[in-house]
């Protein structure tokens, strides 16, 4: 049962995030605000009448907080597997960086320190534009191509 129910909250989230992100949501919601608006004269700017509007906009937010963050979650558990796989299979890569997520904020900036000193060491190297060129990345595919 708890299965399903999640099968199911995945799929309804990942479909509610991409339909309201969609601009043709966003123009209809821009078009809701501006027909309520224009409304407000006719019901002479009532109680009632702000009413629809804040508990709509709020229920609304309360909901896709829960939405975007589920999603979010995801998405970035997704991208930290992408990312471990790839330090993983680099000969050269630290694999002390593998799932470095999980660290503290104060292990972090340690590490921060470290990439700021090798970035600082690099700016005196040419600009980056002119050491990725087209031909390191021939050379680059050569080499997978070959197993190297």
């Amino acid at each position: 049962m708890k299965k399903k129910y999640l099968e199911f909250f995945e799929k309804i989230s990942s479909k509610i995030t991409k339909w309201t992100g969609s601009p043709a949501v966003v123009l209809a919601a821009f078009l809701l605000i501006i027909i309520w608006g224009a409304t407000g004269p006719f019901f002479n700017f009532s109680e009632n009448w702000q009413l629809i509007i804040n508990s709509s906009t709020t229920i609304i937010t309360f909901l896709m907080v829960f939405i975007i963050q589920h999603s979010q979650n995801k998405d970035t558990l997704a991208i930290q597997m992408k990312l471990n796989e790839l330090l993983a299979t680099q000969k050269n890569a630290s694999n002390t960086l593998i799932n470095i997520e999980d660290l503290t904020e104060e292990d972090l900036e340690k590490i921060k320190a470290h990439y700021n000193k090798l970035a600082e060491l690099s700016k005196n190297k040419a600009a980056i534009t002119e050491t990725h060129g087209p031909d390191e990345a021939s050379s680059r595919h050569k080499e997978k191509e070959s197993g190297n």
